[in-house]
């Protein structure tokens, strides 16, 4: 048995509930910070588009979409699971980012 460098077992090694679930726990704790950090990308975007009608990139949405698929069959993540979930996540940061947009324009 090898533990990874965050103490959470390889699924493969994994024997019981309770270390699946370990596992899954602290993969959900580094996916929330990578999101974190992708949402600060999302504020840089926002500060630096002069024009609101850029935040939404219909052409850059397909785009993202397309290099998550190639990257989901890569690493062996079904495109079932990777399409949906990302689709979701660039309409929430597109969401976050006209809000963010507006709040850096609004007049005092």
């Amino acid at each position: 048995m090898t533990l990874l460098t965050d103490e959470r077992r390889p699924p493969a090694d994994c024997t019981t509930m309770a270390e699946v679930r370990q596992g899954v726990d602290a993969l959900d704790r580094a996916l929330v910070a990578m999101l974190a950090e992708r949402q600060r990308y999302m504020d840089a975007a926002a500060r630096i588009k002069q024009d609101r009608a850029a935040v939404r990139d219909e052409a850059r949405v397909e785009d993202v979409v397309a290099k998550v698929k190639a990257e989901a069959r890569a690493k062996g993540l079904s495109e079932a699971i990777a399409e949906p979930v990302w689709r979701t996540l660039i309409e929430g940061c597109i969401a976050y980012e006209f809000e963010v947009w507006d709040r850096l324009r609004r007049q005092p």
